[in-house]
């Protein structure tokens, strides 16, 4: 499969060459999706990045691109609209359309959560739509002009400064964003509906979240983004946002089971491109992440890869005995196996030779039985917990074999 992260370009409409970035699965693909960031933000805004990986570890493939004049797109930002967002819309629709797989999820935050709304309808292949902070009408960005409004509309254009940069905006943009009505685009969608939104967001109020919620026909959701603010800077809310999204669509997906000519059938791991240390990491069919703890520059944003070692051993260990108490006839109340990782002295261990520095791996596992547990009983779990396989490799000697690929030639 090619790399997490491709960074790639489409003609858009206007002419404008535009920038984007997909975001692939690290497996089999179960479908492609949509991100349309906020008014004058970009594809590598926070939230943009969080939830892109989120549905990527979900099977879905993300494209995420910079709308007409911003980020690493071509063209004047002066000559757009809200009409050009919609037109720009369709260009990454046909991009994917044309090279992959038509989206089957639209999601936009923000401003860019109305031109989803707007364009929905007429990206058929698209089964289900997700607004973030989104405006219920797209003429609710003209309060963040302030005085420069009249301006504008008294000589044509005026120098706005907006989220700390300074941007050009046009009289057509301003009378191009009066001129749009969504209820009626909303009415007419009849795509499934998930509306995300804050009720501390100072910045599109919860109202338009009501009243998108009023105007759309069902099947549709509402979930709150309690205490988030309107861009999700908190890494915490974009990722809670993320598992909602990544839930919500599932229904409206294929089945994430493996497919194509050869399957995998051992454990793949592919760094994703975001953060330091983030790894996707696929089983079968499961998708998990891998990462590092904020305190040592990572995200934080799946276990780190002696966490994963300590999880084989604790999932192991309770499979054994749970096995063992059945096979025995045995009523055993449900098993729970923590797991503890440090570096000992090998002097302070059965342990013979040991790593550099004399430092060998030790790992603390403490098994509770609800219930009562004889000491009997107890001894002959702590058995069969040292014949559980994992602790067996542990403890044992074991080879590891590498060969180095070029990704071209696979």
């Amino acid at each position: 499969m090619a790399e997490a992260v491709q960074h790639v370009e489409f003609p858009g409409r206007s002419g404008a060459t535009l920038a984007g970035r997909l975001e692939l699965p690290n497996g089999p693909v179960r479908g492609y999706a949509l991100f349309v960031h906020c008014f004058t933000c970009s594809k590598d805004q926070i939230a943009a990045k969080r939830i892109s990986a989120e549905l990527a570890r979900e099977g879905l493939a993300v494209l995420r691109f910079d709308f007409t004049g911003l980020g690493s797109s071509g063209g004047e930002f002066a000559s757009t609209n809200f009409s050009s967002n919609i037109q720009d819309i369709y260009s990454a629709a046909d991009y994917l359309r044309d090279h992959y797989q038509a989206p089957a999820v639209l999601i936009g935050h923000s401003l860019g959560g109305a031109a989803v709304l707007a364009a929905a309808k007429e990206i058929p292949e698209a089964r289900a739509v997700v607004t973030i902070a989104a405006p219920a009408e797209p003429h609710h960005v003209l309060k963040h002009l302030g005085s420069s409004l009249e301006e504008i509309r008294a000589k044509g254009e005026a120098e706005v400064e907006l989220g700390g940069r300074r941007f050009r905006v046009a009289r057509r943009f301003v009378e191009d964003v009066e001129s749009h009505r969504l209820s009626a685009a909303i009415k007419a969608m009849r795509k499934p509906l998930l509306i995300l939104h804050s009720p501390l967001d100072h910045t599109v109020g919860i109202e338009n979240a009501t009243e998108i919620f009023v105007a759309a026909r069902h099947p549709k959701s509402f979930v709150s983004l309690d205490k988030a603010d309107h861009l999700l800077t908190d890494p915490a809310d974009a990722a809670f946002a993320a598992q909602v999204i990544s839930g919500w669509t599932s229904r409206y997906l294929p089945q994430d089971e493996p497919q194509g000519e050869e399957p995998i059938e051992h454990v793949r791991v592919m760094e994703t491109g975001v953060g330091k240390f983030q790894n996707a990491v696929q089983a079968g069919r499961h998708r998990l992440f891998a990462d590092e703890p904020e305190s040592v520059g990572g995200m934080d944003s799946g276990p780190s890869p002696y966490d994963y070692l300590s999880i084989a051993l604790g999932a192991c260990t309770s499979m054994t005995i749970r096995l063992y108490a059945q096979m025995k006839g045995l009523s055993l109340g449900r098993v729970r196996v923590d797991v503890s990782h440090e570096k000992i002295h090998v002097r302070d261990s059965d342990a013979v030779g040991g790593g550099p520095k004399n430092k060998i791996d030790c790992f603390s596992r403490v098994i509770t039985v609800e219930g009562e547990v004889s000491e009997d009983l107890a001894a002959k779990i702590e058995e069969i917990a040292g014949k559980c396989p994992v602790h067996r490799t542990l403890e044992a000697r074991s080879e590891v074999r590498t060969e180095v690929r070029s990704a071209t030639a696979a």
